[in-house]
């Protein structure tokens, strides 16, 4: 937007892209991305009440929000749509294979807006790319949103990393990475066998090393911040997501954080 200075001069406005993850983990997600003036959610898995007090506790106005992306069916992925949604009069972005696995649960949404993974489309100023990813749904989405020269990455939830992720997710200045287990925390835990054979599936979750071992593949000189997500609480802790991710950094400058489910991951702003 070009705005006039008092020497007659015309200058262009600048704006910064900005991004909380609010909750990460298996009970509960949700991620604000903002550049001022449009302001999402991408999954609203805690209840309307919790997001509105996280994001409230993070300086965020959920009055100000645009819209709400749903990236799968999960339960930690949308209980808080539908009343979001009817509360603020939010439009959804949501695949059709996703609604109609869970229509019944998040029930009337003010406004639908169907995506199709592969498809970009806008919201405000911000253009968001939904793109396939490997997890036990029905069509499950990773995305990327891109505004005023800066690109954000999102891939949690996802079993594999196929080369269709790679390609999405090059050359962002901020990416959300999964980094949910340890696998040997996993092998030793306290789950049944065949929920540790998911998790470790192609249709499951990545591992802090399979997060090590994208993200050397992803380096380069323009990312700022990397913030892991979606750790499980029973196979993994953040000081071993912090360590074995921080040995594929190599010595780079970028900010790595990681995120919690109880309180997520502050507000982080790309320069």
């Amino acid at each position: 937007m070009a705005i006039g200075g008092n020497d007659g001069v015309v200058r262009r406005e600048k704006f910064r892209l900005s991004v909380c993850v609010l909750a990460s983990g298996s009970r509960g997600n949700a991620t604000y991305v903002s550049d001022g003036r449009t302001s999402i959610l991408i999954d609203a898995g805690l209840s309307g009440k919790e997001i509105q007090r996280r994001m409230s506790a993070n300086g965020l106005d959920p009055k100000q929000l645009d819209a709400i992306l749903v990236s799968h069916e999960h339960a930690d992925h949308i209980q808080g749509v539908g009343v979001l949604s009817r509360r603020f009069d939010l439009p959804v972005h949501i695949n059709d294979a996703t609604l109609q696995a869970c229509e019944n649960t998040v029930g009337r949404l003010a406004r639908v807006r169907p995506f199709v993974c592969g498809e970009s489309f806008p919201v405000g100023e911000l253009n968001i790319h939904p793109f396939s990813i490997s997890h036990d749904a029905e069509d499950p989405a990773g995305f990327t949103i891109t505004g005023h020269g800066v690109k954000i990455g999102m891939a949690t939830d996802l079993g594999v990393v196929t080369g269709m992720v790679r390609t999405h997710l090059e050359a962002c200045d901020l990416l959300v990475l999964e980094a949910n287990h340890d696998p040997q925390m996993l092998i030793d835990g306290p789950y049944p066998w065949p929920l540790k054979q998911r998790i470790r599936g192609r249709s499951g979750h990545l591992s802090n090393e399979d997060a090590a071992l994208l993200l050397t593949e992803l380096l380069h000189a323009r990312l700022q911040h990397v913030v892991l997500a979606h750790l499980s609480e029973a196979n993994n802790t953040s000081q071993k997501a912090h360590a074995a991710v921080s040995r594929a950094l190599n010595g780079n400058a970028i900010q790595l954080h990681v995120a919690s489910q109880a309180e997520g991951c502050g507000l982080l702003t790309i320069d």
